[in-house]
């Protein structure tokens, strides 16, 4: 009896060994994912939503707060604002935004923002698209200006590049006082796309020529 009694407590002592040796040989280390002590959304890796893409054009008489009326319904739809262009304008605080919310969410966020025009703000929503980056046969420009503000600069300029198919990707224009001679300095800042087949040297003897006529300052550069 006491041989089979030794012989039991070596098995069990074997077995318990084992179990132990497989328990580390299988133990997933601190901060590996699926480890059995994390959360399960953890470990279950999530669930990867769709997203729809939406571009806010927004204006309302400027006060305080707008902004922040603004951001708070996009956060309570899970939304995200990307990038925007804000001002004030006027009297009145205009602005773009591009925001990314889950596709689900998005009519309810849309429906949401409409109601802010309560609240003096008006907010127009727009479906986006992923932009593609610009390909090998683009030329990026950078287009500086400034002069005598006068009527009609925006469009004799805009005119010029449209027939060579020059797209204006990004803009920017401000009036300002002149500092020496009085009246009024018109600034533009203007990032440009051009065809690789547009002989750079000929747009921009165009642009001096039109330059000359406007009596403006003009620059092209290539990024």
């Amino acid at each position: 009896m006491r041989a089979v009694a030794v012989a039991v407590a070596v098995a069990v002592a074997v077995a318990v060994a084992v179990a132990v040796a497989v328990a580390v040989a299988h133990r997933i280390p601190d901060g590996v994912p699926g480890r059995s002590d994390e959360p399960p959304r953890a470990r279950a890796g999530g669930t990867l939503r769709p997203m729809a893409t939406l571009v806010l054009t927004v204006i309302g008489d400027d006060r305080a707060g707008l902004v922040s009326a603004l951001s708070g319904v996009i956060a309570e739809h899970d939304g995200s604002w990307e990038r925007s262009q804000m001002s004030r304008l006027a009297g009145k605080f205009a602005g773009i935004v591009v925001v990314t919310v889950p596709d689900d969410r998005a009519t309810g966020l849309g429906r949401a923002l409409a109601q802010l025009d309560d609240q003096g703000l008006g907010v127009t929503v727009e479906r986006g698209s992923d932009e593609p980056p610009a390909g090998p046969t683009l030329h990026r420009l950078q287009l500086e200006l400034v002069g005598a503000d006068r009527p009609g600069i925006v469009h004799d300029i805009s005119r010029v590049l449209a027939a060579r198919q020059v797209s204006i990707e990004e803009l920017q224009t401000a009036t300002r006082e002149a500092p020496m001679a009085g009246g009024m300095l018109f600034e533009a800042t203007a990032a440009l796309l051009a065809p690789q087949d547009v002989p750079l040297d000929e747009l921009q003897g165009v642009l001096e020529e039109l330059a000359n006529e406007l009596m403006v300052d003009l620059r092209l550069s290539q990024e």
